[in-house]
C-alpha cells in the first residue's frame, strides 16, 4: 500500500476521477472515493481523523492498522510525501458494501436522467429507502455522527411515497418497505402514513420551452449546456444543449432570455443564469418554469441599445447556468454511457431502483 501526504491529510490508494465520475462516501474519520465505472479498483481512504476511524482493523486486518497508524502518528504530513507500507493492502471484499452504499449516494447526485437522451428516471423513494437500509448495516463504520450517516434524513422524506408503492404489489418493493418499516421503528419514525405520495410519472417533464423559438425582434440565439456539477441535483434534463438563449427587443430595451430544459420535481427556482457577448453580459435568476428574463447590458454597467445589439457579433456568446464550476462534455458523455449500460443490463450491485428503471425504458 502506498500511503501518501498532501496539505496536512494522509489518503492511501490510486487518483480517482474527479466530480461527476466519483462516489464518495464519508465514514468517521476518512472519506473514501471511488471511479464509478471502474468496479475493480480499490478506493483512496483519505484520513480526516485517524483517531476515529476506529473500524480501520475491518479493511486492513490489525496488523497494518498498526502499521499505517504508526507511520501516521510518527511522521509529519504537512509536506507532501509518500511511504510505502509493505505487506499492508485493503482486504479483498471488506469495503463492497461501502462502495455500494457510496455509489447509492452517486446516484441520488449525479444519475443523468434525461428525456432527451432517453435515460430514465430513478425513483427517489425506492433508492433512498435501500440507501438508508445499507447505512444501518454500516454502523460499525458511522461510530460518531458523519455526512453520510444519518438514516432518519434520509429516509423520513419518503414515508408516504413508500407506503403508495406498497399498493403496487411488486413483491419486491413490499419487501424493501417492509424492511424499511422496522428501521423506521428503530430510527423513531412513524411509517404507518396512508397518504398517498406523487409519484414521477404524475407529472409532465418540464421543458424550458420550445428550442429554436423565435419572434420578429429576435436578434440572436443559440443554445448550451447545463453542467452538473454547477447546479443542485433532481432539476435539469441531463442531455447536451438543453439550455435555449435569444437576444430580443422591445420598445428599445434589449433583453437576454434563457429557458432550460427540466427533468425531476425538484424546483429550478433562484439558479442563478448568465450569458457573456463581448463586452455585453446579462444576469438573472430561472423561475420555477426554467425561465429568466434580464437586460443585457455593457461593461459600465448601462443598457444596450437597440441599433447596437443588430449590429454586434453574437457567434461568441456563451451561457452559464448555476455556480462557477463544472466538467468537460466528455466525462458527462462517459457518465451517459455508464447509466445506459446500467439500464441495458443491470448489475448484480444493481440497486431496486435502477432494476425498475430498466424495466420501463422501453
Amino acid at each position: 500500500m502506498k500511503l501518501m501526504s498532501d496539505s496536512g491529510l494522509w489518503s492511501t490508494g490510486p487518483l480517482v476521477a474527479p466530480s461527476p465520475l466519483q462516489a464518495v462516501l464519508e465514514v468517521s474519520g476518512a472519506v473514501l472515493s471511488w471511479t464509478v465505472d471502474e468496479p475493480a479498483a480499490d478506493p483512496q481512504i483519505t484520513f480526516t481523523d485517524l483517531s476515529r476511524a476506529d473500524w480501520l482493523w475491518r479493511v486492513l486486518g490489525e496488523t497494518g492498522h498498526h502499521a499505517l497508524a504508526s507511520t501516521v502518528e510518527s511522521s509529519p504530513s504537512e509536506e507532501p510525501r509518500g511511504v510505502d507500507l509493505e505487506g499492508v493492502d485493503v482486504l479483498p471484499g471488506s469495503l463492497d458494501a461501502l462502495r455500494r452504499l457510496a455509489f447509492g449516494h452517486w446516484l441520488r447526485r449525479w444519475w443523468p436522467a434525461s428525456q432527451r437522451d432517453g435515460i430514465a428516471t430513478l425513483d427517489a423513494a425506492l433508492l433512498d429507502a435501500e440507501i438508508a437500509l445499507l447505512t444501518a448495516g454500516a454502523e460499525d463504520f458511522f461510530t460518531d455522527d458523519t455526512f453520510d450517516s444519518d438514516v432518519a434524513e434520509v429516509l423520513r422524506p419518503h414515508v408516504a411515497a413508500l407506503n403508495a408503492h406498497v399498493q403496487e404489489g411488486d413483491p419486491r418493493i413490499v419487501e424493501l418497505v417492509e424492511r424499511c418499516a422496522d428501521l423506521a421503528d428503530e430510527v423513531g419514525i412513524a411509517f404507518d402514513t396512508p397518504a398517498r405520495s406523487t409519484r414521477r410519472e404524475d407529472y409532465a417533464l418540464a421543458a424550458g420551452g420550445e428550442r429554436g423559438a423565435t419572434t420578429p425582434a429576435t436578434v440572436a440565439s443559440g443554445v448550451g449546456s447545463v453542467q452538473w456539477s454547477a447546479v443542485p441535483s433532481g432539476i435539469f434534463d441531463a442531455a447536451e444543449n438543453t439550455a435555449d438563449w435569444s437576444v430580443e427587443t422591445a420598445e428599445g430595451v434589449v433583453t437576454a432570455t434563457v429557458r432550460v430544459a427540466l427533468s425531476g420535481l425538484a424546483s429550478p427556482n433562484g439558479v442563478a443564469v448568465r450569458l457573456r457577448s463581448g463586452p455585453w453580459e446579462g444576469d438573472g435568476m430561472l423561475g420555477a418554469d426554467g425561465r429568466a428574463t434580464f437586460p443585457v447590458v455593457d461593461s459600465d454597467r448601462q443598457p444596450v441599445s437597440e441599433s447596437a445589439a443588430w449590429g454586434h457579433d453574437w457567434r461568441a456568446t456563451t451561457l452559464s447556468i448555476g455556480a462557477h464550476t463544472g466538467e468537460s462534455e466528455q466525462t458527462r458523455d462517459r457518465v451517459r454511457q455508464f447509466a445506459r449500460a446500467r439500464l441495458a443490463a443491470p448489475a448484480d450491485d444493481a440497486f431496486l431502483a435502477e432494476i425498475v428503471a430498466a424495466e420501463s425504458d422501453y
